[in-house]
């Protein structure tokens, strides 16, 4: 199965409002910010951004690997960060009137720490200038430099989110430069160092893997000790990029869910076709409420 094919009707998206759409976008371009909304070529964008919500992607637009899944650009130029964002960041957040914040940040191993320190002097951007916001990171894997993990551990975000992407036996195809059990390890470490913190983790289904290779990740996971887990449709981007080798029913992402949290013991699984990592991640704050630290 390849994505000429036609898509079923479950992954139809629903037209945007395209006024709020153009006010979000054109905040974004005032203060000339990424997203991974539009970097990444994300199916809910229209939706997330006439909700007023979108994820901010640091360090970019890009990125230091090549993963064939993925749309965001291939830079491996030697470039520094840019020590005005954190601010222009908060200040989004701000006229945006966010509750929930999501941050992430394309790959980044041409720099020592992998960025660390700038999704550091993000976080403390948006707590001077909105406290009450919840602050979710999305992190790459720091080419396993656990000092930086640390140092974003200790500024202390709600949530603390790196996805696993797929199943081990897919990794060498769609994450060349990544590693299964290097992800796992930055999962439980983070875990480890700051208890009170959310863990989340995402995995994309459609690449090639069985529905028992997707269980066995989820279980991988919760020993790993993550408390929230994502689960979406792979979609290709293109005709360069990895084809899709399967549509998942939304019956079967139901299936996912269910025996994730009743059986796996997650305290939140999100899984539909169009879910992504950041899809609805301001449901968070229900969840620690219900589940608090």
């Amino acid at each position: 199965m390849n994505e000429a094919l036609l898509k079923p009707p479950w992954l139809r998206v629903k037209a945007p409002q395209q006024e709020r759409i153009g006010e979000v976008a054109d905040l974004l371009h005032d203060l000339n910010l990424n997203t991974v909304c539009q970097e990444a070529s994300c199916p809910n964008i229209g939706e997330c951004f006439a909700g007023g919500t979108a994820t901010f992607l640091i360090m970019g637009p890009g990125c230091t690997r090549a993963c064939p899944y993925c749309d965001i650009d291939f830079d491996k130029s030697v470039r520094g960060v840019d020590p005005t964002e954190p601010n222009r960041l908060g200040e989004a957040v701000s006229r945006m009137g966010l509750k929930h914040v999501v941050i992430t940040s394309v790959n980044r191993d041409d720099l020592f720490d992998g960025g660390a320190s700038q999704f550091v002097a993000c976080i403390k951007a948006v707590k001077q200038v909105s406290p009450d916001t919840t602050i979710e990171l999305l992190i790459p894997d720091f080419c396993g430099n656990w000092e930086a993990l640390s140092l974003v551990m200790k500024a202390s975000p709600d949530v603390l989110n790196h996805n696993i992407e797929t199943v081990p036996k897919l990794y060498k195809k769609a994450r060349p430069q990544a590693c299964y059990t290097r992800s796992l390890e930055l999962l439980e470490m983070a875990s480890r160092l700051c208890p009170k913190i959310y863990i989340k983790s995402g995995i994309m289904v459609g690449l090639g893997e069985t529905d028992e290779d997707v269980f066995e990740v989820l279980s991988d996971l919760k020993l790993n000790g993550v408390d929230i887990v994502t689960i979406g449709q792979y979609l290709s981007p293109g005709p360069r990029h990895l084809p899709v080798q399967r549509f998942v029913s939304p019956e079967q992402f139901q299936n996912y869910k269910e025996k994730g949290e009743s059986e796996i013991g997650f305290l939140q699984v999100i899984s539909s076709p169009l879910t992504r990592s950041s899809y609805h991640a301001g449901e968070v704050r229900k969840l620690m409420q219900r589940y608090p630290r």
